[in-house]
């Protein structure tokens, strides 16, 4: 074979060695050939967002199309309003798995697939209501605390270690409740001193009730999540009832003047679990993708989503996060010995995980927060 030959290579042997070559030396091009994969997502905003999921939708040809909620009450409405298998992976606040699947809405999973073992706490592999009858249907992936949020010119380090800050007279119509009743009346239970503030009787329950209704003359407004972020932005509200820093600290990593805390009553855990749909075409493909959340790539992701920060829930996601972004890890106490870590917080009985009411029903709260706002 002549060197001319050589270096005009004809058609045939293009198309017989050209792309495969080009398959071996840039691998990612091969998925381009297969179709792909659309994951239906039901999720609070953020979660289905780049900085999220952008790399795990590279390496797997995969694309996200997320239903976005606020509040557990409307992401049981939106699924209830769906034909089975329209979400493949769905992302629920931990109080409401157990709804999910008693609902029929979610599959069982298998522990066996998830990494239990390096979780932070023991309590975290058996957590109340992602397990019934010894079966799995959902598995937690990050948290957060909910506090005393508030403006540090207008509220000092000092007052914010107590709800009572709230009532301050200066903060009179600048105060604002983030709209959902859970961690708005779980605060004010927390601070009327209920060890547990979602399981109380009705004597405990009119206090709550009574200390909410005492309130409502400081109160400014009930936003959603943009209108609680714009509300602190701008100083429109100097202090915030229902949050924590999963809204102040996108503001804080700003410079904004804002801070959270875990004031001495106790705070409240969020806890936002996925789970996989039940009749998913892709269910393979959502298990592959809660294992990723899990990893400790995927919990660095979580921890600093754009959207709102949070917690790593495992050892070695909390490790990654200190080296990829040891300055948040430090801003939200995910450190060794950090005055807010929330590993010692957990270990001190600050913090009691946010529920549905045990004893009242979850309407009954809700009747009495639309009254609240109505008044």
């Amino acid at each position: 074979m002549s060197k001319q030959t050589l270096l005009k290579p004809n058609r045939r042997d293009i198309l017989k060695y050209g792309v495969a070559s080009t398959a071996l030396s840039m691998p990612f091009v091969s998925r381009a050939w297969a179709q792909t994969v659309e994951l239906n997502m039901l999720a609070w905003y953020g979660h289905g967002e780049p900085d999220v999921v952008a790399e795990f939708e590279a390496a797997n040809n995969v694309k996200f199309k997320p239903k976005y909620y606020a509040g557990g009450d409307n992401m049981l409405a939106l699924i209830s309003q769906s034909p089975p298998g329209t979400y493949d992976v769905i992302l629920s606040d931990a109080e409401f798995v157990q709804q999910l699947n008693e609902a029929g809405y979610v599959d069982e999973l298998n522990a066996a697939d998830y990494p239990f073992d390096d979780f932070l706490f023991d309590e975290w592999k058996q957590f109340p209501g992602h397990w019934k009858d010894g079966k799995l249907f959902s598995v937690m992936v990050r948290c957060g605390h909910l506090g005393v949020s508030y403006n540090t010119t207008a509220v000092s380090a000092e007052e914010a270690q107590s709800y009572k800050c709230f009532w301050k007279p200066e903060l009179k119509g600048k105060v604002g409740h983030f709209d959902w009743h859970l961690p708005n009346l779980g605060q004010m239970s927390l601070l009327n001193g209920n060890a547990s503030p979602f399981d109380i009787d009705e004597a405990a329950w009119g206090k709550v009730k009574e200390t909410t209704t005492s309130l409502r003359p400081q109160v400014g407004g009930f936003f959603d999540y943009g209108g609680t972020f714009n509300g602190l932005k701008n100083g429109e509200m100097l202090a915030m009832a229902g949050i924590g820093d999963w809204i102040t600290g996108v503001l804080e990593r700003d410079g904004a003047k804002v801070a959270s805390v875990v004031p001495k009553e106790g705070g409240i855990q969020f806890t936002e679990s996925w789970s996989i749909g039940k009749g998913s075409k892709n269910a393979d493909m959502a298990k592959k993708f809660i294992q990723y959340m899990l990893s400790p790539e995927g919990q660095v992701h979580s921890a600093r989503m754009a959207a709102y920060p949070g917690f790593a829930v495992t050892k070695a996601g909390r490790k990654a996060l200190n080296e990829k972004d040891p300055k948040e890890a430090q801003r939200t106490g995910q450190v060794d010995g950090a005055a807010n870590d929330p590993v010692t917080l957990i270990k001190e009985g600050r913090i009691k995980y946010r529920g549905v009411p045990a004893q009242q029903g979850l309407e009954v709260w809700n009747d009495f927060w639309s009254e609240y706002k109505g008044s």
